[in-house]
Order: C-alpha cells, then structure tokens, then sequence
C-alpha cells in the first residue's frame, strides 16, 4: 500500500511523510509527530495490526484534530472520518461459503482466489464537522454510507 500512495502522491506532486508504528506507543508517538510536522491528512493502511488498533487511531485522530482516513468502514462508524476499502461483511460471506464448500468435501487448494467486488466508501459527517470539514456534495452522493 506504502507503494501505490508514494505513486499517487508523486502523480499529484504532493509531499509525502510514512509514519510506521506496530505498537501502541509507536501510534502515539506517530501521531504526536504528525500534529508537530502540521501534516494535513494522515491515511492508516490496512495492516491487521492497525485494524485492532481502530479505537485508539480514531482518538488520536481527534485528539490531535488530523482528518484520517481508514480502510475499513468500521472505522468511520467509531468515528473516523472517512473509510474506503473492502467489505469485510462480504469477505466475512465468502469465507463462509468457503467453510460450506469444505465441509460438503472441496480440496482447499482447489477453491479460486477471489478478490473483493465491494468496495464501501463511509462518511463520518459529525466527525467532519469536528474538524471544521465541509464535504463536497458530489463526494456524499458517490458514498455508501454517511453517518450523521
């Protein structure tokens, strides 16, 4: 991911910063550094890790008034500003007609790779209210989700 957002970021002649943390006081710290460099947005990847860590991202995003956006839409519903990844309810689905199929006897090894289809967009309008954020129209339109 760290890869395809340096492109994105080089495309549109944006500055970038990769901040890394895989522990709690890492995130803490992140942010911290975040808030003093005057960053403008951060994006949090996908890595599991982070994941769990949602609560602590969400308030910290807060704390420190950074607008964040998150992976999954679990984020935005605690109160992150803004998701965009894949479904984990459908990935969640498919795993489980993964199980049905080996137990009524498919070889694992034998089942296709799928890739998520849904993607969700969520927006979190309280939180963007929070940060002083106006959300363009169009961008609420092309949401599947807006949490007032």
């Amino acid at each position: 991911m760290i890869r395809d957002v340096q492109e994105a970021a080089e495309a549109r002649r944006l500055q970038l910063k990769i901040l890394k943390a895989s522990t709690e006081n890492e995130i803490d710290t992140a942010f911290a550094s975040a808030a003093n460099q005057h960053v403008d947005a951060i994006v949090i990847g996908d890595d599991p890790f982070l994941f769990a860590q949602q609560k602590q991202l969400v308030a910290l995003a807060s704390r420190y008034a950074i607008p964040t956006t998150y992976q999954f839409r679990e984020a935005a519903a605690a109160g992150g500003l803004v998701s965009y990844g894949p479904s984990l309810r459908a990935a969640i689905r498919q795993a489980g007609i993964y199980v049905g199929e080996i137990i009524k006897g498919a070889e694992p090894a034998e089942l296709p790779v799928v890739q998520p289809t849904k993607f969700e967009l969520v927006i979190n309008l309280r939180t963007a209210k929070g940060l002083g954020l106006d959300v363009p129209p169009g961008l609420l339109i092309a949401a599947d989700e807006v949490i007032e």
